[in-house]
């Protein structure tokens, strides 16, 4: 098991904590042929590898909320080689952003293979094969100030948290600190209270999920 690498934030996202990181260097961001947009849905990191699944901590405790994504990952963990991680986030339990229309409780957004995060269609590739639901996509192209407002334009940040942006190609997990960065809305989190101590409050499936 292994924890999937931290998210700096871009430097000029309002949601930056105490305890977070900021992407210092946005060269290979800016040189790149093409990065690709997700939406930063608010959920719980969670690896599903050969042997099961685990939260972003692998040594993290039982909580309710994860009996779903236990029985999900057990549908798709035979599928995996033992070098082969499936990273996305888990939706289950309300955070800080409710959601009423979501196409599965798990929505992926990394596929590692040896230590290398796979480029991005390759990555849709093996989601489509898994059965995996992707995070959603914003927008392709390069890296620069007129992508990130088109993306802002049309992102509702009162009920959505932000975006993440990345190379579209592939690279290793130890390049996660310049290949990949996030926007984080203002005032994001909205309660004292840790979601993990607090009565869980289910998000919403689609209908047809």
């Amino acid at each position: 098991m292994k924890k999937y690498g931290r998210t700096f934030h871009l430097p000029a996202s309002p949601g930056v904590g105490s305890d977070d990181k900021v992407i210092q260097d946005l060269t290979h961001l800016k040189g790149a042929d093409e990065v690709v947009f997700t939406e930063k849905m608010d959920g719980e990191n969670t690896t599903i590898f050969a042997g099961g699944c685990h939260a972003r901590s692998p040594d993290s405790g039982y909580h309710a909320s994860r009996d779903w994504m236990k029985a999900y990952a057990a549908g798709i963990s035979p599928s995996l080689s033992r070098d082969e991680r499936i990273v996305g986030e888990y939706l289950f339990a309300k955070h800080s952003v409710a959601y009423e229309d979501l196409p599965s409780y798990f929505l992926g957004f990394a596929w590692i293979v040896n230590n290398e995060v796979q480029c991005w269609d390759n990555t849709m590739g093996r989601f489509e094969e898994l059965g995996v639901k992707s995070v959603p996509i914003l927008h392709r192209g390069r890296f620069d100030d007129a992508a990130i407002k088109l993306v802002l334009d049309h992102l509702d940040l009162e009920k959505q948290e932000g975006f993440v942006v990345r190379l579209v190609s592939s690279f290793v997990e130890s390049d996660m600190a310049t290949h990949i960065a996030k926007y984080v809305r203002e005032g994001h989190v909205q309660s004292d209270t840790h979601w993990t101590r607090a009565q869980i409050v289910k998000n919403g499936l689609r209908q047809d999920s």
